[in-house]
């Protein structure tokens, strides 16, 4: 019986509530990804090319960067450890 007094209030829901707490809300959302959707557009080859190099530049500038973080932290590591 616990269990079932715990669900009471949306037991007792109308079909008005039921609009407005699901079916409105549902409603918008999808109201607004439409919107998003038709505002979208292709990226022309010039806007293309540049998030490409500026992508690619990050990942070199990540890669630098590990890179450099583990040439630092193998001698650190052998101080350390004491490595023959």
């Amino acid at each position: 019986t616990t269990y079932l007094n715990q669900w009471t209030p949306f037991l007792s829901l109308s079909m008005s509530d039921v609009n407005t707490l699901i079916i409105d809300p549902l409603r918008e959302f999808a109201k607004d990804s439409v919107r998003l959707v038709k505002k979208c557009t292709k990226p022309d080859r010039k806007e293309f090319v540049r998030i490409a190099l500026a992508t690619g530049t990050g990942m070199v500038v990540m890669g630098f960067v590990g890179f450099f973080v583990k040439l630092i932290h193998i001698p650190i590591n052998q101080i350390i450890v004491g490595g023959n």
